[in-house]
């Protein structure tokens, strides 16, 4: 880790804020928001109307003066202003008073792997901007890897894919550390894409903005394996006539519609497998990959991968907040280190 554990157990709270949601974990009292990164602003006046789970509801519905914007894209902070006037109401005027009184307020935060200084420079400026005079960044590979209960600190190798909405993060990992990592710019918005030209180019049926997730419930358990429900029935509005109208969709089309976001994240996949060392590949034989992080609840998604890698695949037992929560049992000191103390000569 390039954090020390002793840091971070002088952090007060852990945020990670993603494409999709924002969560904050406060040392004392767990996770205390867990919320759709997305906020409604009123352009007329400035002013903030909405945000979290009511401001993602307004997607698409809203009047012209009423703009829903996204601060935070790929795991990267876009927007730090509208950042942190979104942190700042999720969190609420009660918990920002009990932080307040925290003489130096310290904070840790996820931060995608590899991410290039800026994107890192805007993550602490969103967190100081909150009254944090120091901003811990911790991997978001490592910090979902404490959290989903993988041996870190021990000297075997773990596996871990990070299914997030924009990104997905492969990583093997050993003795704290990252021993290799791959990064693709493919995450569940990039499935959604898929199944969304399928459904207009194969049916000529528009989507709303919110419905490809309720299509996904539709194929819930073994929706896109081959035992799952041959077709389902989607609602959506003609291309050509603008009316409302519904299509009874093959699952083993919309299996096909994503292998192409699916292929990019088993190339990255098999990269971070050729540049491991053999000792540490044939662990991951027996012990496979451990799915985090939201994009991991795809129906069948977890099947698919075992099938294709020929190695076992586990989804975590809370894959959407384990990042957040590795990161609140390192502030809260839950975390026993490893010590390689130098041998004496």
């Amino acid at each position: 880790m390039t954090v020390s554990l002793e840091q971070l157990r002088r952090c007060h709270l852990a945020v990670d804020m993603g494409a999709a949601r924002t969560r904050v974990y406060v040392k004392g009292a767990g996770l205390v928001v867990d919320e759709p990164s997305v906020a409604a602003v009123n352009t007329r006046s400035g002013s903030l109307i909405a945000v979290g789970a009511f401001a993602e509801r307004m997607t698409g519905r809203t009047p012209d003066y009423i703009r829903v914007v996204r601060p935070v894209s790929g795991g990267t902070v876009v927007d730090i202003e509208m950042a942190q006037r979104m942190l700042r109401h999720l969190l609420g005027e009660k918990l920002r008073r009990a932080l307040r009184r925290k003489p130096r307020l310290r904070a840790a935060a996820c931060n995608p792997h590899g991410s290039d200084p800026l994107a890192q420079r805007a993550a602490v400026e969103t967190l100081v901007g909150l009254g944090a005079s120091r901003v811990e960044l911790v991997d978001t590979l490592i910090a979902a890897a404490v959290g989903c209960g993988l041996p870190v600190e021990q000297p075997t190798a773990s596996m871990i894919m990070v299914c997030g909405a924009a990104n997905t993060q492969v990583a093997v990992l050993s003795l704290g550390s990252i021993v290799t990592a791959e990064r693709m710019p493919v995450g569940g918005n990039a499935i959604d894409h898929a199944i969304v030209q399928h459904l207009r180019h194969q049916h000529e049926l528009m989507l709303p903005s919110q419905a490809v997730r309720p299509l996904q419930l539709a194929l819930s358990g073994n929706g896109l394996t081959r035992q799952g429900p041959a077709r389902t029935e989607i609602h959506g509005r003609d291309v050509a006539t603008g009316l409302p109208r519904s299509v009874h969709v093959e699952t083993a089309a919309v299996r096909d519609a994503l292998h192409t976001p699916l292929t990019a994240v088993l190339d990255g996949i098999g990269k971070v497998l050729r540049d491991c060392p053999p000792d540490l590949v044939a662990d991951l034989s027996d012990r496979g990959i451990m799915m985090v992080g939201g994009s991991a609840l795809l129906p069948g998604l977890d099947e698919m991968l075992r099938n294709a890698t020929g190695m076992p695949v586990h989804i975590a037992e809370r894959p959407d907040v384990c990042a957040v929560l590795g990161l609140g049992a390192m502030i809260e000191g839950k975390i026993t280190p490893m010590v390689l103390e130098s041998l004496a000569e």
